[in-house]
């Protein structure tokens, strides 16, 4: 059985100069969310912990933490598509290079959102998600949602986004839906 939670969660934006200290928070919230017998090598914590480290150490990377007291109740981190970035280019039916072209300061990836289960259907998981695009100066954000979750992909819509296409990145990957939202619009 839950416990009580608080619908107070306070919201702390890190940057890459950050990156060490919030690693092995951001690797414990991550175990919590996923746990189970359906935990395959992609989501495990080695393979996340490669994530973790190349994504917090490109450029512009931001990251929010949630938390509800002391406990880390969720996160959300992401970074700016570097120019020339490869993001787009297993993404079945985007063949416009006008749409797939990055520049570096274009588009802002969001790489996670995670809330640890205690506090799913709270709103967390929209507020760290809006905190960490707001203020952005990128036209638009981008990210990947398992094609097999159709009730996250939901969510992400309601959010703003919209699918563009379907792409497994990593030869273990499952299949990903890609979804873009202009940024500055509601989520």
């Amino acid at each position: 059985m839950k416990g009580p939670i608080s619908l107070t969660v306070l919201l702390c934006r890190y940057d890459r100069t950050h990156a060490t200290e919030l690693r092995t928070l951001l690797l414990d919230v991550h175990d919590d969310c996923y746990t189970g017998p359906d935990r395959g090598e992609f989501t495990g914590r080695e393979r996340f912990a490669t994530f973790v480290d190349q994504w917090s150490q490109m450029p512009g990377w931001a990251c929010v933490v949630g938390y509800d007291g002391d406990q880390a109740v969720g996160f959300a981190y992401g970074a700016p598509l570097p120019a020339g970035s490869l993001w787009w280019s297993k993404v079945k039916g985007l063949d416009n290079p006008v749409f797939t072209r990055e520049d570096g300061r274009r588009t802002f990836a969001v790489s996670e959102v995670m809330v640890r289960s205690q506090w799913r259907k709270t709103g967390t998981a929209a507020h760290l998600h809006q905190e960490l695009l707001t203020g952005r100066r990128e036209e638009r954000a981008t990210l990947l949602v398992d094609s097999a979750h159709p009730k996250v992909q939901e969510l992400y819509e309601t959010w703003g986004y919209r699918a563009v296409g379907h792409t497994q990145p990593f030869d273990d990957a499952p299949l990903m839906t890609a979804m873009v939202r202009r940024l500055g619009e509601s989520g």
